[in-house]
């Protein structure tokens, strides 16, 4: 936190934090592997880098070098002597004085981490899960930025992780102001239609992400057609596969769509190529991608 080492249980804030009441905080997800030659890092740079676009986004000043935070990630991996685990890095705005502006306030830095499975669970890796079109829509560009992973985003996403799970599915899926598909609430979508893999623009006001990033190179590897393009609600239905990317749900498949069965309701072959792969790359097992990997 702010350039040292703290205890787990010593990690606290001021409760007038500005974050806390205004949610003036941009993050990142990043995940680390164990691999052969030790813990990496999977695209550390990417997201590090991310986390600056979002700061600046939002005209926030984080008060350390890229190379540092790069750096501080991997310290934190080693003083904690773990081998896998997920990555928390927040930059916010922290006490100084209440109300909307932030700009009185000090910028902080802290990064977490800590050993995390799937988000979607072990079993939703390898059967897919079911999951419900929202009711809620996703931020759009003329509300809140996108492109920025900002807490303040992540509200849109909880309120429609709530209405799924309370309506019994397992996650949501967001259509954006004009009726296309977006994402899930922490995760990008691909469907997969007659051996084409499709996934929506930047246009839809998807947060575009590393993982999507990289399965889309690794299909290209495979020879596999890629689409960026608005997708609506109908091709997701009649899809032959489906599947989340995304740092904490890693590649998971999609099985349902509000009862709707996608392909053989089970992971499909694309999917479950692409998911293989995947793995084989954040455990340093393709030499290829190595360079996506910053091993601790």
């Amino acid at each position: 936190m702010d350039g040292r080492f703290v205890d787990w249980d010593d990690a606290k804030i001021h409760v007038l934090t500005h974050a806390l009441h205004y949610a003036t905080a941009v993050f990142e997800g990043i995940r680390c592997y164990s691999t052969d030659r030790g813990p990496a890092v999977f695209r550390l740079k990417d997201h590090v880098n991310r986390l600056f676009n979002s700061a600046k986004i939002y005209t926030m000043k984080i008060p350390y070098a890229m190379e540092e935070l790069c750096k501080a990630v991997k310290d934190t991996i080693k003083v904690n002597k773990i081998k896998e685990c997920y990555i928390r890095p927040i930059v916010y705005y922290a006490y100084g004085e209440m109300g909307l502006n932030p700009l009185k306030n000090p910028v902080s830095v802290a990064i977490a981490v800590w050993p995390w499975g799937s988000y979607l669970g072990e079993e939703g890796l390898k059967k897919g899960v079911r999951c419900k079109i929202s009711s809620w829509v996703r931020v759009d560009t003329r509300i809140l930025p996108p492109l920025a992973k900002s807490s303040a985003n992540y509200l849109n996403s909880v309120l429609a992780k709530l209405e799924a799970i309370n309506c019994g599915y397992d996650e949501a899926i967001l259509l954006n102001m004009n009726g296309y598909v977006a994402e899930g609430p922490g995760e990008n979508i691909f469907i997969v239609k007659d051996e084409v893999l499709i996934t929506p623009p930047r246009s839809s006001g998807v947060l575009y992400g590393f993982t999507m990033d990289s399965v889309m190179e690794l299909a290209r590897g495979f020879s596999i057609q890629v689409e960026e393009r608005e997708i609506i609600r109908d091709e997701v239905l009649l899809a032959d596969e489906a599947f989340f990317t995304g740092t904490a749900a890693e590649l998971t498949p999609i099985r349902e769509v509000d009862g709707r069965i996608i392909g053989s309701g089970s992971i499909g072959p694309i999917t479950e190529k692409l998911q293989e792969k995947f793995f084989q790359v954040v455990r340093g097992k393709d030499p290829k991608y190595v360079d996506w990997l910053d091993f601790v």
